[in-house]
Parts: structure tokens; C-alpha cells; sequence
């Protein structure tokens, strides 16, 4: 059994913003390793995101981002449960970070259904198009179409788009790890993009 040291304990609260006695549990239960450490906690705080989802969120804010140059701005809505939360650093740290993913990425919506359906409808001209083009026998051109489509509300949905500041997670999991550590329902509820020009 390897010594828990301080040392460690706060080398973990640092890295995932997690309760002392959290951190203690899990580096106990993975004998010192820091890497399988973090990746317990992450494990918890997503079951924890899962037991809230269903949890009322009337309390939030509207934050505002605009890129340097004031050329380009979102205003996003995030709701909480409470309006202590929503006065949090952590709670308005992911505002920013979710908006200023929004400025860079440029989703088409929040999830599928709010993605203009003459714009999907485009896209599937084009993949059709493209497989006919190709060759490809008229039975299997609408399974690749519906593949390709997936794949296409994949990159414009916030939920389901990587993320910016670290492509191996989607807006989804920052999100849920976010509930996981602030310790309410949080759902990202709306958001517009202003860029001049456009």
C-alpha cells in the first residue's frame, strides 16, 4: 500500500479542482498512481452529472464574449440550480470557456434539432453528389449519406463538438465533469454568435 502523502493530495485537488477527502479515497484506492487518481474521479464526478440531470435549473447567467478586435461576440446562457452557484468562479470560468469555444468553433446549434434543415439538406445533396460521382451502386448511397450525416452534426452541435482547449473531450463531458465538481445541474441552454460581416 503506498503512502498518501499531502504533497499528493494537493497535487490531485490542483489538477481536478476535487474535495480533500475525495482525492484522498481515490488516490488510496488506486495505490499512489496520480493517473488512474484522476481518471477515478472523473468516473465519479460523471455518475454524480448523471444522478442531477433531471434536476431544475431556474437560476444562471447570460455572459458575454467578445474577441479582441470587438469584431466577433456571443452571448451565451448557462442555467444552474441555484443562484449561489451561479455567483461561482468555477460555474462562470465554464461560461467563458464555453463561450469563447462557441467564437472559435462556430456551431450551427445546440444539438441536431436546432440545426436549419435546408442547411442538412445541402450537406446530403452534396455526399449524394459526391457518391454518385464516385461510382458507388444507388442501394448503398443513402447508408453512406446517413453516415455522413451523423458525422456532419457531430462537428456543428456545441454538445457534441471537440472541444477547443482540449480536442479529446466533447462540450458534453466538459460539461458533465463541470457538474461533477460544482455539484449542480448545469445545462447550457442557448447561445448567439455576432460576427461582422457575416
Amino acid at each position: 500500500m503506498a503512502e498518501i502523502s499531502a504533497a499528493m493530495v494537493k497535487e490531485l485537488r490542483e489538477a481536478t479542482g476535487s474535495g480533500i477527502m475525495d482525492c484522498k479515497k481515490v488516490l488510496a484506492e488506486a495505490d499512489g498512481n496520480m493517473e488512474k487518481a484522476i481518471e477515478l474521479l472523473r468516473k465519479k464526478g460523471l455518475a454524480k452529472a448523471a444522478k442531477r440531470a433531471g434536476r431544475s435549473t431556474s437560476e444562471g447567467i447570460i455572459y458575454s464574449y467578445i474577441h479582441t478586435g470587438g469584431k466577433l461576440g456571443v452571448l451565451l446562457e448557462v442555467n444552474c440550480e441555484s443562484d449561489f452557484v451561479a455567483k461561482t468562479e468555477d460555474f462562470e470560468a465554464f461560461a467563458k470557456n464555453i463561450a469563447m469555444h462557441i467564437a472559435a468553433a462556430n456551431p450551427a446549434g445546440l444539438v441536431p434539432e436546432d440545426v436549419d434543415q435546408s442547411m442538412v439538406e445541402k450537406e446530403k445533396e452534396i455526399y449524394r453528389a459526391q457518391m454518385l460521382e464516385e461510382g458507388k451502386p444507388e442501394n448503398i448511397i443513402d447508408k453512406i449519406v446517413e453516415g455522413k450525416v451523423e458525422k456532419f452534426y457531430k462537428e456543428v452541435c456545441l454538445m457534441s463538438q471537440s472541444y477547443v482547449k482540449d480536442p479529446q473531450k466533447t462540450i458534453e463531458d466538459v460539461l458533465k465533469e463541470t457538474i461533477g465538481k460544482i455539484g449542480e445541474n448545469i445545462q447550457i441552454k442557448r447561445f448567439a454568435r455576432f460576427q461582422i460581416g457575416e
